[in-house]
This record gives C-alpha cells, structure tokens and sequence, in this order.
C-alpha cells in the first residue's frame, strides 16, 4: 500500500505541476485577451445572476444553476486550501490566487458558453451539456469528450463524494466528539432526501444553502478583520511585497521563494475555483437561458465569489491574524492556522467556522452528484441515473468511515487530468466563443433568442 501511494503521489506530483499550472494560467490570459477582457462585464453579470431568464428553455433557473456550480466549487478548498498556500508560500501566494480567479473568470466564461451552445436534451427531456458535448458536438473529437466523462464520472465519488464526507466527520468527532458512523447516517439521509429529486431538487437546495453558508463565512472573516483592524495595512501590504520578493523566516511565517508563492498561490487559486477543469459548465447547461452569452456571464460570476471575494477574505483574515500573534500561530498550518484565526472572536468563532467547513462540504457533495451523473448519463444513457444516485447515497457513508489517504490522491488526479480535454475544447472552441460574444455582448443584443436548435439525444 506505501509503494502504490508513493506511486500515486508521483503521478499526483505531475499531473499538478509545472505543465499543469501553465497550461491553466496561459489559457486563462489568452481567453482574457481574446475575449477582450470579459471581466469589466462581471457587474453585469452579477445582475443578471439574479434576473430570472423564465420564459427560456432549460431545467433550472440562471441563479439555481449558478449556486449549484458554487455549492460544488466553494468548498474546503476556500479555507484550508488558503491557510496551507500561505504556509508553504508565504504571505504573497494570497496574491498570485486572486490574479488567477481574476484571469480564471474569461476561462470560465468560456467554457460555459461553449456548454450551452453544444448542450442537448437527454430522452428523458433534460438538458445534458458540458465539455463532452462541446469536443463531440463542436471540435467533432467524441473519443476525447468520452475521455473527459471517464475522468468526471470515477473523479466525482473521490473528490467530490467521500473525501468530503469523512472531512465532515472527522470535523465533528474532533470538535463535539459524535462517533463518524452517527454522522455517517445523518450525512446520507440528508444528501438523499436532495439528490434523488434531481438537478431541480438540487438546485433548490443550493439556492438556499449557498448565500447562507457563504454570507455566514464571509461575516465571520469581517468580524476577525475589524478585530484585527490595526494589522489590515500592513497585511494587505506584505501579501502584495511577498508576491514578487522572498519572504524570511520569522514572525509567524516561513521562509519562501517568489517561485514558491506564484507555484502555490497559482495552484490553490486553481484548484478552488476549478475554472478551466470543466466541471462547473455541466451545471451551466442546465439554465433557462435565451442565449449561450447571458448564462456565461452569469457562470463567469460564481469565480468572482470564489476567489475574488473568499479566498481574498480568508487569506486577509491568516496573515492579518498571524502579524497580531505571531509567536500563537508559528508553525501551524492548513486547518489549524484557520482555526486559530477564526479564535480571536471569542466563544462563536470555532462554532462559525466549524459551520462553514460542514456546509462547504456537504455543498460540495450535492453538486457534485450531478457532475458525476451527468458524465455516466453520457457514458451509458439515463438507464445509470437512479442506480448512480442511490450508489452515491450509499458512498457518502462509506466516506464518513474509512480513511481515505489514497482515494483523496487519486481523485486529486483524475480531477486534474479533466482539465486536457477541456482545455483542447476550450483552445479549439476559442473562435465560437468570440463569435458568440460579439453577437450577444458587444452588439448589444443580450435578450436576444439563439436560433441553435436543441437536438434530442438517444441517451
């Protein structure tokens, strides 16, 4: 078992390096560029998130499609992601994970238009779309859009199934002592009575969930930060510092390189907002949308929440905590920095947190059970989709119980290895999306009906 985990961490080692982070990073400023900076329009889009798009044809509306996107994507990964960045690092990796949810909103943008516009109706009647879609439909390469479903469909019972389960249930034996088991059953009953109603009893869940999990965490950041409000300058101006000069040693952080803060602030910046991995754009094809352009932008939106907003907050809140009491918070990293953070508000602190981490999770379970059936949905047909639900019922126990070491670095694999052909589309697909926005977006013609036809699969 040590050899197959040294094996699999290799793999995980590469597949997430170097050629990784560039390959991500450089198609989100070509697609900046090419799109003309689709980021001046994230005001808009954030409007339009909460305009409803009724009379057009889709499952959900625009914001239930968009908050199941972020249920999946706003996850531990926006706390404890954060805390281990700044303390492999240092404080300037803060900055170089929002400089990729900035560039990361074109990628985004992007891939959901592209999922709208190739997206079809399954023969249930439900709209099914996505990468897999896209490389069939528009690059007319279905052997790589089969690739991606194979990678979404055995990378969704990891990722986003029993690795979050057992972080819930380890979070609440350690901090009220309930046996993983008693967790185990509450966790599966919950995530059964939502997810065997489909992406509509989803969907409405998430509509719910999301603002109140993300508002909760968000006011608890603002709390700390006006606690810590003597620090923010000095905070704020040692993330921007550290992003181009190393970081010493001392003062409650580590020595790191300017090469360590772009590599680890790049890949949790990445891996928090998922743009670019093709999984939020399977949500996206979901939408009442009069057009592929309208639901992008609504789409682009979710990693400006993610990123710009969350992570930017939590990495405030670590380095700001760690100037006030550096000598409490030296050499604590991931989990226990932010818990030691979230401290300062006296008695409720660890309660808001733990809270925060609980539904980050248990939302990141949801959405990611319509990713996963939708890819097997592609895969096999809609035959799959009630056996896919009850099996991932019956996962989110097993989750909750076992020690999930090499399952966690498996699915951290095949969660990256997505990202290749979505990025084939998405560089193959680059001229639709441009066509596409200027005849939506920049001739100003936004509530204007698509003649794209919707084809009925026989799946």
């Amino acid at each position: 078992m040590d050899a197959v985990n040294s094996f699999v961490d290799a793999v995980n080692g590469f597949v997430w390096g170097p050629v990784m982070l560039v390959l991500l990073f450089g198609t989100h400023i070509f697609l900046t560029l090419r799109t003309r900076f689709i980021q001046r329009y994230t005001l808009k889009a954030i409007k339009l998130s909460v305009t409803p798009d009724l009379d057009a044809e889709g499952d959900v509306s625009g914001f239930g499609a968009l908050t199941t996107a972020l249920a999946a994507t706003i996850g531990t990964g926006n706390i404890v992601g954060v805390a281990t960045a700044v303390a492999l690092g240092g404080p300037g990796a803060i900055l170089w994970c929002w400089l990729t949810g900035l560039f990361g909103i074109a990628t985004k943008y992007g891939e959901a238009l592209l999922a709208i516009k190739y997206r079809v109706k399954d023969s249930t009647g439900s709209m099914i779309g996505g990468p897999m879609y896209a490389l069939e439909r528009g690059l007319g390469q279905k052997w790589l859009g089969v690739l991606f479903a194979v990678f979404a469909g055995v990378a969704c019972f990891g990722i986003g199934n029993m690795t979050q389960a057992n972080s819930i249930s380890t979070m609440v034996l350690n901090n009220f002592g309930l046996p993983q088991w008693v967790t185990g059953i509450a966790l599966t009953v919950c995530t059964a009575l939502v997810i065997l109603g489909g992406v509509k009893s989803i969907a409405k869940c998430c509509e719910k969930l999301v603002p109140l999990m993300a508002g909760l965490y968000i006011l608890g950041c603002i709390v700390i930060l006006f606690i810590n409000a003597p620090y923010i300058g000095s905070a704020f101006q040692l993330i921007v510092t550290s992003a181009f000069t190393p970081t010493a040693a001392g003062g409650g952080f580590v020595g790191a390189t300017v090469m360590m803060a772009i590599r680890f602030g790049i890949a949790r910046g990445l891996f928090t907002n998922e743009s670019g991995l093709g999984s939020a754009p399977i949500a996206a094809a979901a939408a009442m949308t009069k057009n592929p352009v309208r639901q992008a932008l609504i789409a682009m939106s979710g990693v400006f929440w993610d990123t710009i907003i969350v992570c930017a907050l939590t990495g405030l809140v670590l380095v700001s905590s760690i100037l006030k009491n550096p000598e409490g918070m030296a050499g604590l990293d991931g989990g226990a920095l932010t818990s030691a953070a979230f401290n300062h508000i006296p008695i409720i602190g660890p309660i808001v947190l733990t809270i925060g981490l609980v539904t980050f999770a248990w939302s990141t379970i949801l959405g990611w059970s319509y990713y996963g059936e939708r890819a097997w949905v592609y895969l096999v047909g809609t035959k799959c989709i009630k056996p896919f639900r009850v099996v991932w019922v019956i996962v989110v126990f097993i989750g909750c119980v076992m020690s999930l070491q090499l399952v966690w670095n498996i699915a951290d694999t095949l969660n990256a290895m997505m990202a290749f052909p979505n990025l084939i589309a998405l560089l193959g697909l680059s001229g639709v999306i441009v066509s596409e926005t200027k005849k939506y977006l920049w001739d100003d013609n936004l509530e204007g009906w698509s003649t794209d036809e919707t084809p009925t699969v026989d799946r």
